[in-house]
């Protein structure tokens, strides 16, 4: 068996046409694969309004701009998470405020967002960290404080969460302003680097589409600060043969992660992933638990698996913080998760055999 890798891009000869094609139209920039991508896109999520763009780090920038995000201004974060979430923060002039995740989902706490906030808070940047949607009590919390909710659903395509009202809402359109990441390893991919603004707000529709394009209307004029994030044509076009597939594909990792925790569930040395009550896990990662965390990933590799430790370094214990004032503090649950967990490979592309091989593998490791 060859190694197993802990992602997998999907490439198919429909993919392979539908760039092609692209590339032969000779449109290659802001056409007509965009807005489709971006159309169909909006309404996968049941969000108003979608723009495709460069990555999932510029979508955050683009997201707190459009919230009006400034100087002065505080953004709650999770300190749990990817950089991008806590960098973009003060790559607009504001200031992160880290805040601890939750003990058994390990999304933001909403309590601890609640206390967290001043006057000075303007928005707060909810993560669905590895697919797991984050708790909807916040997205009422932001409501009833008028703050601002930036969706950062980098690692969430697919997932579904019971609004507090009892309503089905899909990543894109539990937040003011959602953003994704289509890197190669994510749950769709778009041939490279990629991402998407979605909005459920209707004052933000169209500027989700400006700021891509400097911020301009359709006569040209810049009526605000935005800048050159646009997707590629042939990016725009993989992307939408992988958003037909996108539904499945996710199914196909739910089910990798149910046998997981059904054979892992009362493994001696790890503890499984919960799932939210009303959840619909992404499973953009599958993360076991453990205080032996390099020894299961010395394991696997032995056995011919990629694995890898989320997330060793909390951002802000990173050295880009070093001047923050939260640089040195602790945040229990996010420092006795970081670098306890192991990702192990649950792509839609896993064979059974290569699924239960790793099995075997997890199964044999002992404490």
């Amino acid at each position: 068996m060859d190694r197993i890798p802990t992602a997998r891009p999907s490439w198919t000869d429909e993919m392979r046409d539908a760039a092609v094609a692209t590339l032969d139209s000779r449109h290659w920039v802001k056409g007509p694969k965009g807005r489709e991508f971006g159309e169909k896109f909006a309404k996968h999520c049941g969000a108003l309004s979608a723009a495709p763009c460069q990555n999932g780090s510029s979508s955050l920038w683009a997201a707190l701009r459009l919230v009006g995000i400034g100087e002065g201004d505080e953004v709650i974060v999770p300190s749990f998470t990817f950089i991008a979430s806590a960098t973009a923060i003060p790559l607009v002039g504001a200031t992160p405020i880290f805040v601890d995740i939750e003990n058994d989902y390990w999304c933001l706490d909403v309590d601890a967002v609640e206390r967290a906030i001043t006057p000075r808070t303007k928005a707060v940047i909810g993560v669905h960290i590895f697919g797991q949607p984050y708790d909807p009590r916040l997205i009422e919390l932001c409501k009833s404080k008028n703050i601002a909710l930036i969706e950062d659903a980098a690692q969430a395509h697919g997932a579904t969460q019971i609004s507090v009202s009892g309503d089905k809402l899909v990543a894109g359109s539990m937040g003011d302003v959602g953003c994704f990441s289509f890197f190669p390893s994510k749950n769709m991919a778009v041939g490279g680097e990629g991402g998407m603004l979605t909005t459920i707000n209707p004052e933000l529709t169209e500027k989700v589409k400006a700021i891509t394009n400097h911020g301009r209307t359709p006569n040209l004029e810049s009526m605000e600060l935005g800048s050159n994030l646009r997707m590629s044509e042939v990016s725009a076009a993989i992307g939408l043969v992988q958003l037909s597939n996108l539904d499945k594909w996710v199914e196909r990792r739910r089910e990798i992660a149910s046998k997981y925790n059904k054979n892992f569930d009362n493994h001696p040395a790890v503890s499984i992933p919960k799932v939210r009550k009303g959840a619909n896990h992404a499973w953009h990662q599958y993360c076991l638990f453990t205080d032996k965390s390099q020894d299961l990933v010395k394991h696997l590799d032995e056995n011919g698996i990629d694995s890898r430790i989320y997330y060793s370094i909390p951002c802000h214990h990173q050295a880009v913080f070093s001047k923050h004032p939260q640089f040195e503090i602790p945040l229990e649950v996010t420092d006795k998760v970081a670098g306890n967990l192991v990702a192990i490979p649950v792509m839609h592309e896993l064979t059974e055999q290569e699924v239960d091989h790793i099995i075997s593998t997890v199964l044999s490791f002992k404490n």
